[in-house]
């Protein structure tokens, strides 16, 4: 089975701190790796938690403040200089294009990776490749700001036991799985009276928003949700005044969202200890957890 985790790589706001680099995500799914709004530093972030770059297949930048993009140069040029050969899908906010491209473009060096851009001009699906549903909502952040949806494909369940039962075993179970039924000693098995279908699970990022609607069923029945919890609840003025979200307010939409798992990430320089931000969603949502650079969260998939 391939690795399925999420790796912090920074899960600071805006200033880092000695302990916290700026914000970086890379969750590995599917063989594959996705990478949230690579900050400063991305780069060496990697091999502090020993993990290749060229693992990274898709990059999605929320919006285009430089604690959510100034890295994202650098990783390209990065997987530029381990010769990766397989595409990298670029996923951005359309009014965004020229700091993209400036990103992309800011220094000298010879191209060879291929990019594949994906300019986000409305809210809604915005790929569906067979491998992985990708949507977008537009937040509430005073500048166009995307939160990302991601959903694997929905896949069929053998019980083993009913297969056992019949006699369904090796390139006939294929069959069944193609054709929808099987003949077994004159009678028909279908497929659903020995399987069921296993859901997609799926993945949510939410950075950088006051609590408003789209993020709220952007994030409906996420198995793992990442989102910002800039500051404490006894700072709720200055989230809403820069428009940022409390552990308690992230908290609240987990459970209102029906989540399994909520991270809180994006914490504001003036707290030391993340756990803050973790006790006081856990009283809302107890299934929260406090990012940390370079921790891992394990993202199992469900039978």
């Amino acid at each position: 089975m391939s690795v399925r985790d999420l790796t912090i790589l920074g899960c600071s706001s805006q200033q880092p701190t000695r302990h916290r680099n700026h914000g970086a995500y890379l969750l590995r799914w599917n063989d594959e790796g996705l990478l949230f709004d690579p900050g400063e530093g991305t780069q060496r972030q990697f091999i502090f938690a020993e993990i290749a770059p060229p693992v990274v297949t898709r990059i999605f930048i929320s919006h285009f403040h430089g604690d959510h993009c100034l890295g994202f140069g650098s990783m390209l040029m990065r997987l530029n200089l381990d010769k990766v050969t397989h595409e990298i899908h670029c996923y951005y906010p359309a009014s965004g294009k020229k700091y993209f491209d400036r990103l992309r473009y800011c220094c000298i060096y010879k191209e060879n990776i291929t990019v594949v851009e994906h300019p986000v001009k409305e809210a809604g699906l915005v790929e569906d490749d067979g491998k992985f549903r990708i949507e977008a909502a537009f937040l509430d952040h005073g500048v166009e700001n995307v939160g990302w949806r991601i959903t694997e494909p929905d896949t069929i369940k053998f019980n083993k036991e009913a297969l056992k039962k019949w006699g369904i075993q090796g390139p006939a179970v294929r069959t069944l799985e193609k054709e929808g039924s099987i003949q077994i000693e004159g009678r028909t098995v279908a497929l659903e009276e020995v399987s069921h279908i296993r859901s997609g699970d799926a993945f949510v990022y939410i950075i950088d928003t006051r609590p408003c609607a789209a993020a709220l069923e952007l994030a409906k029945g996420a198995k793992l949700l990442v989102c910002e919890s800039t500051y404490t609840d006894a700072q709720k003025d200055l989230a809403r005044e820069y428009m940022h979200m409390t552990a308690k307010q992230a908290a609240e939409m987990a459970r209102d969202a029906g989540v399994d798992t909520l991270i809180l990430t994006h914490f504001s320089a003036r707290y030391r200890e993340p756990e803050e931000f973790a006790r006081e969603a856990r009283e809302i949502f107890p299934n929260s957890f406090a990012a940390e650079d370079l921790k891992r969260f394990a993202f199992p998939k469900h039978s």
